[in-house]
């Protein structure tokens, strides 16, 4: 098919990232790529491994693939940009280390060998992690983190998503395609149901009982952690497509702003909101869940981010009243 305007492309097109982002660059119309002009946009293929929400799948701008990503890339072909989201989330890694492997890192090397081929170097935004970052047992305890901070990852999935930063970073120094790596902090809230990310539960405390349904917060209610949300997580990952090379700079992977909360204050934020919703909420720590979430850092200085205008939510309460009005 021959395409008018800019292609793009968006693994894990069917999960609610990758579908926030479809919606988005379809009310534009228009995207802009590595310090660009805005350029309209012809046609946005969504991969993953089901299909995306029926309206989106029906839009006439939007192309499908379903199947694992080695299936479908040969029928991807040309591309100006790819939004990686595409993986498998930390605590199914964790569990699963081949699944894990395969999906965080090989597949990922599959889609950057396939824009390696390609004469248009396109841009593409690979979303990491803040889970790079860990509690290393052997040195002192994290504390705030930089821009110039040493990752140290103290799970599967982190290691994972670490390598995949650098194999990024070279195809890049490479010339081989023009990478930005951001790495996402933990998304709340998440509409939907749960998932296999130990982060899992700073949703569900908050869509559950919103829902009138109970959850469960397997970690201590003063436990500090880092959160964005949908839309500010959003903002992000188009910042990093739109970017200069200037404006960008080194090719190592930017923090994007987080706010610091705890499950006691997101707690509080959901009873300002739904007075007595806190009720349905179970406090029962999960060893499991808390060895991991435990050695996340919760406090972030994101000046790269910061200098791209990002900026984190002013408050938690701010984030429920989005999920409340606008379930992304």
């Amino acid at each position: 098919m021959n395409v008018q305007g800019v292609k793009v492309a968006i693994t894990g097109g069917a999960g609610f990232l990758g579908e926030g982002l479809a919606r988005r660059l379809i009310t534009a119309g228009v995207v802009v790529l590595d310090g660009g002009d805005p350029a309209p946009i012809g046609e946005i293929v969504l991969l993953d491994v089901r299909s995306p929400a029926s309206d989106l799948a029906a839009d006439p701008l939007v192309r499908t693939l379903v199947g694992g990503l080695d299936e479908t890339l040969p029928a991807l072909g040309d591309v100006d940009a790819v939004f990686h989201l595409a993986g498998v989330v930390s605590s199914a890694a964790e569990a699963d280390f081949d699944l894990g492997m395969s999906t965080n890192v090989h597949a990922l090397i599959s889609l950057l060998d396939h824009a390696r081929g390609l004469a248009s170097s396109p841009v593409v935004v690979f979303t990491s992690s803040l889970a790079v970052f860990g509690q290393d047992p052997a040195g002192p305890p994290v504390g705030e983190i930089h821009d110039d901070s040493l990752p140290r990852p103290q799970s599967s999935y982190g290691v994972q998503k670490f390598v995949g930063e650098q194999f990024v970073a070279d195809y890049t120094r490479r010339g081989y395609l023009r990478g930005r790596s951001v790495r996402l902090m933990t998304v709340s809230v998440r509409p939907g149901v749960p998932n296999a990310a130990a982060s899992s539960f700073l949703s569900g405390i908050i869509r559950e009982p919103l829902a009138g349904l109970r959850s469960t917060c397997p970690v201590p209610p003063d436990l500090p952690v880092a959160l964005s949300s949908p839309s500010r997580t959003l903002d992000g990952i188009l910042r990093a497509a739109s970017a200069s090379g200037e404006e960008w700079g080194s090719a190592t992977a930017v923090n994007l702003p987080a706010l610091t909360t705890t499950p006691r204050d997101m707690v509080r934020a959901l009873d300002s909101v739904a007075p007595g919703a806190s009720a349905l909420i179970d406090w029962d720590v999960d060893p499991s869940i808390m060895s991991i979430v435990s050695t996340w850092p919760a406090r972030l200085v994101t000046e790269r981010a910061e200098g791209l205008g990002l900026r984190p939510a002013a408050s938690f309460g701010e984030i429920v009243r989005e999920y409340v009005d606008s379930p992304l």
